[in-house]
């Protein structure tokens, strides 16, 4: 599984580290707020969370309380809204945006909050990526996850890195100019899509199903090839019923509506990464005109190709 990580292109920052003190639990901002503040223009935000310190509780609304402590990372995939706090019950959960100070920030901001009691510190960071791995309509991932590191070289890596985001924090003008948030990102969904358990639905769970990963791979492959259903399953040696079945019952969509995905996905990367002219990144992802391309990225985008390179570029 840990495959799914190749490609993956990641930008971030650590935007601000809190000394929090029994008791204590506060309510995170909403996606949209996040998304406005950190990365304006995104569409999703991946959060994670580093405890330097103590221990904390993670829970998405509806969610199973988690558990983190010292060294270990709490990862929130989709950015979704989701609570935090300590070992004693607080009296109240106050909203994040409620008790730091509103952008824009010259420094890294430190948050203090709590009662004063025994003391948890926790670096907090953002990633924004375009991958499937991230896209919460596929929810390959857990809504939120912590990340134990075993002991030995990645737990001492993790530390010594969370010694250096606290470093960074006191002095330097530019807190976001570091490659940090992203290699933590990438070692902790090492750790986490190692051990996970089997999922049963979902982007990873395709990647492991003996229909679904072989027509995938083609897919990704060869996705300008102009692919019918019966071809696809002709080409993984299984019915087009028992192939339209699966792709639905595992990830939710027609097998022709997940390429149509895909193609958007690769068109992203290609408007974003390269200088391609339009009408060779339509070939690329399966369009015999930049038109129809053009039709079905406004589809998904609501905005033309052009336009949307544009404003991300």
């Amino acid at each position: 599984m840990t495959a799914a990580l190749h490609g993956l292109r990641l930008d971030g920052a650590i935007f601000f580290r809190a000394e929090f003190t029994e008791r204590w639990a506060y309510q995170s901002a909403t996606t949209k707020q996040m998304v406005d503040i950190l990365h304006p223009g995104a569409e999703r935000l991946i959060i994670f969370h580093i405890v330097a310190a103590g221990r904390s509780w993670v829970q998405t609304d509806g969610g199973e309380r988690l558990w983190a402590n010292e060294g270990e990372v709490i990862v929130v995939p989709y950015g979704d809204q989701h609570a935090m706090g300590g070992w004693e019950t607080a009296d109240e959960a106050p909203p994040i945006l409620s008790l730091i100070e509103p952008p824009p920030w010259v420094t890294l901001p430190v948050l203090r909050h709590g009662a004063g009691g025994e003391r948890t510190d926790i670096v907090c960071g953002y990633l924004h990526s375009d991958h499937p791995l991230f896209d919460p309509a596929l929810r390959a991932l857990p809504p939120v996850f912590v990340v134990h590191p075993p002991d030995g070289l990645t737990a001492n890596w993790i530390r010594s890195s969370i010694e250096y985001a606290l470093q960074i924090s006191e002095g330097q003008p530019d807190p976001t100019a570091t490659k940090l948030p992203e290699l933590v990102l990438r070692e902790t969904l090492r750790l986490h899509l190692a051990t996970a358990p089997a999922i049963e639905t979902g982007w990873l769970a395709a990647l492991s199903d003996p229909i679904l990963a072989p027509a995938m791979a083609r897919l990704h492959g060869a996705p300008e090839r102009h692919w019918t259903v019966q071809q696809l399953a002709t080409s993984v040696a299984v019915s087009r019923s028992v192939l339209d079945e699966r792709f639905r019952q595992v990830l939710g969509r027609s097998p022709i509506r997940y390429l149509t995905d895909w193609r958007m996905h690769l068109a992203e990367e290609l408007l974003l990464g390269t200088g391609h002219p339009l009408a060779a990144i339509a070939r690329r992802v399966g369009y015999d005109s930049e038109e129809a391309f053009s039709r079905a990225f406004k589809r998904t985008h609501t905005v033309a190709p052009g336009a949307w390179r544009q404003k991300r570029g």
